[in-house]
């Protein structure tokens, strides 16, 4: 039944949080300004139980809203899977995976799933809301973020990996922006949409997908990947919240990638004399060209930067540690290869 033409709909606006009016005639998602200060809002969207009430991001599978469980009185995220894939077989395959990995993890660092559902022609998928912003908007906020806080990223996420690798499952795509936070401040590994089980089959033929400012030496030769292949690229990612930049930097995605293979990694300490050489050799350790030259799990990776971390608070404790300056910072784009 369509809303009378001319009803309102009270509406808060994301931006500036005010409750405002607006008409009942528009379409579910379609957008409008905000009375109060002009930037864009939507009509809201009912999925069964689930009023998805903003944008929060956008992705090649989907679009992710705060939404209102009206059963259980939550706010949480749905993942609306894009209209134009929700025919295509293969992409619904992926979504439905990504649900199931995401599902079969319970770490308090993995975003968790409570259920994929479909009505209607719309697919979706709803999650644990995080929605503080990403590893990403914090590089992009400070250029470096504080050594402390990336310990303590690091710490975390590699404690979700080890839970991953337990369910045998690797993640393939750790980068700055899918390491999310909560209203906590708590940082929620996310995006399993790559991720594979690791007694899978390896087809030598396929492309491969990931992100070439982080993948690991060995992806890229095409020679196996493995949960070492995960930690390249959890310290890759450290590296560049810690330093201001990526490990590697070339004018090319190509020159990038074979970078990864050739090019000896700057340690983090040499980089920037205020990092403590603990955390640089931990991160130098677990971005070792050859997977066997990395820590032997994660657990032996967590606790080396739980060390580096002990021996930086007895420093700022002691008045020696002195706070990380900014440093330039460039952009990021996507590979495959195949």
């Amino acid at each position: 039944m369509q809303p009378a033409r001319n009803s309102l709909k009270l509406v808060v606006c994301p931006h500036c949080t005010a409750k405002v009016f607006i008409s009942g005639s528009l379409s579910p998602l379609e957008r409008t300004p905000c009375s109060k200060c002009g930037k864009s809002i939507m009509m809201p969207m009912q999925l069964r139980q689930f009023e998805l009430q903003s944008e929060i991001a956008s992705g090649g599978m989907g679009t992710v809203f705060r939404s209102f469980d009206t059963t259980l009185g939550r706010v949480v995220a749905v993942k609306l899977m894009k209209d134009e894939l929700a025919a295509d077989e293969d992409a619904v395959n992926a979504f439905a995976a990504e649900a199931r990995a995401c599902a079969a993890l319970n770490h308090t660092n993995i975003i968790h799933v409570y259920t994929f559902d479909q009505e209607g022609a719309h697919k979706y998928l709803v999650m644990e809301l995080a929605d503080a912003g990403s590893l990403d908007d914090r590089i992009d906020a400070l250029k470096r973020v504080p050594e402390l806080d990336v310990l303590d990223v690091g710490i975390k996420v590699t404690s979700a990996l080890a839970t991953a690798l337990k369910h045998g499952l690797l993640h393939l795509d750790i980068k700055p922006s899918n390491i999310l936070f909560n209203s906590d401040g708590e940082p929620k590994l996310v995006d399993f949409g790559l991720a594979r089980k690791t007694d899978a089959e390896k087809d030598n033929y396929a492309p491969v997908f990931g992100t070439p400012y982080y993948i690991a030496p060995e992806r890229v030769q095409q020679s196996g990947e493995s949960f070492l292949s995960d930690m390249y690229s959890l310290a890759g990612t450290l590296y560049h919240a810690l330093v201001g930049h990526v490990p590697f930097e070339a004018p090319t995605v190509d020159e990038v990638v074979a970078a990864q293979i050739h090019t000896p990694l700057v340690p983090a300490h040499t980089l920037q004399p205020d990092i403590s050489v603990s955390t640089g050799e931990a991160l130098s350790r677990a971005m070792s060209k050859k997977p066997e030259e990395r820590f032997p799990s994660y657990d032996e990776f967590r606790m080396a930067l739980e060390a580096a971390r002990s021996q930086l608070l007895i420093l700022q404790l002691t008045g020696q540690q002195s706070s990380t300056s900014p440093s330039p910072r460039e952009g990021r784009s996507w590979w495959r290869r195949g």
